[in-house]
């Protein structure tokens, strides 16, 4: 069955609106499931839902007639909530999607999990980085309930990929997801070397293994990832092609990771985590990066 109504949850966020207005240019009608009220003009459909509610869930899925799902309806970051609410939110939003999409036999699912699923940005002990360049492979040492909860995601993901007749699923592993101008604050206004990266928002260096995406990358590859074809529940790596440092990733590797095996070279300001299982698997190659700007 060809997909056209696509479902994204979360729409009323900043990567939820840029996915929902890539899949419009590409001809696909959008429904934007969401709770509150609807703050983008973007989608041909709104249904205001409580993605913790099964119910509800399930009701405005079946409702929109979706063949597919794209799922960012969850909390981007844990520092404004306590622990279990993040985890909650995250883990079983989550759940109720794949529930559903399964039992209405939606074709596609694409699930928003993180670099963090690494145990990065809000924990205290560094994250541990054993091999690179790091691929889907890598293990994951999360401490916190952010990170936690976005292994648990990928988990269950897991186990609705073993069932019979399941929708393909893709868990995509973003890092911070930028805009041009937050891509020029942050990295082009601002000193970029060894001396420069010392004093830079943690969020996008060492513990994040340097790593940032365009937001146009960022809705493209939710697209590749629901339209590719699959069996069962996959994760991507979905990082920009080069580094936030501006020192060649060499010299990145000796001063932040000494520890760790290099499997093969990376060359230039080459990123630091594979996308080729994205690349070979989805089709996908980040074209956008902050140097250009």
């Amino acid at each position: 069955m060809a997909i056209e109504n696509v479902a994204v949850t979360g729409g009323n966020g900043k990567i939820g609106e840029a996915i929902i207005k890539h899949l419009n240019e590409h001809g696909y009608y959008t429904i934007n499931i969401a709770r509150g009220k609807q703050r983008e003009d973007v989608s041909d459909e709104y249904r205001t839902t409580d993605l913790l509610d099964a119910g509800e869930v399930y009701g405005s899925i079946a409702r929109s007639d979706a063949d597919a799902i794209i799922h960012m309806g969850t909390i981007p970051w844990p520092t404004e909530h306590p622990g279990y609410v993040t985890y909650e939110s995250n883990v079983m939003s989550s759940y109720h999607i794949l529930e559903a999409a399964h039992e209405l036999g939606l074709e596609s699912i694409v699930l928003a999990s993180s670099i963090n699923v690494l145990g990065c940005a809000y924990q205290d002990a560094p994250v541990e980085v054993f091999s690179l360049p790091m691929d889907e492979e890598h293990p994951v040492t999360p401490r916190d309930p952010y990170a936690m909860a976005k292994h648990a995601i990928e988990i269950t993901a897991d186990g609705f990929g073993r069932l019979p007749d399941t929708p393909q699923i893709a868990s995509l592993r973003y890092p911070w997801v930028a805009t041009e101008d937050e891509m020029r604050e942050t990295f082009v206004e601002k000193p970029r070397d060894l001396e420069g990266l010392r004093e830079a928002w943690h969020h996008t260096t060492r513990d994040v293994l340097f790593s940032y995406l365009h937001i146009d990358d960022g809705a493209e590859v939710a697209r590749l990832a629901m339209e590719a074809d699959f069996d069962g529940h996959e994760r991507f790596w979905t990082v920009a092609a080069d580094t936030t440092a501006e020192e060649p990733s060499g010299v990145i590797l000796e001063e932040y990771y000494p520890g760790a095996e290099v499997r093969e070279e990376i060359s230039g300001t080459e990123s630091l985590i594979s996308i080729d299982k994205a690349r070979e698997m989805l089709d996908w190659e980040p074209t956008r990066s902050w140097r250009d700007l």
